[in-house]
């Protein structure tokens, strides 16, 4: 089964910034800088960093295929890179 792609990733989180796809945190807020969360089936690990979203660590869509950040990727290939400015600022918005 092939990996998930960035752009599939990028893709729900996307679709939560719109309000289209339901963000849902699955975890409490604690002080670790990983945050998980449920969008519509997706379950994807978050890395957060004084309320800024850093990183997409690890991504299971509903068909079982994963992504998994690697730091020496270049960019454009972690999904958080990939949302606009005004995306980001309402991810960020529903994680707080």
């Amino acid at each position: 089964m092939p990996a998930l792609t960035a752009r599939e990733v990028y893709q729900p989180l996307r679709d939560a910034a719109q309000g289209i796809r339901t963000l849902q945190r699955v975890d409490d807020a604690c002080q670790s800088s990983h945050v998980r969360v449920d969008i519509d089936g997706w379950r994807l690990l978050l890395d957060v960093d004084a309320g800024h979203l850093r990183h997409c660590l690890h991504s299971l869509c509903p068909d079982g295929r994963e992504y998994v950040f690697d730091n020496g990727q270049r960019f454009g290939t972690d999904p958080v890179s990939l949302l606009s400015t005004w995306e980001l600022a309402q991810i960020e918005r529903l994680l707080a």
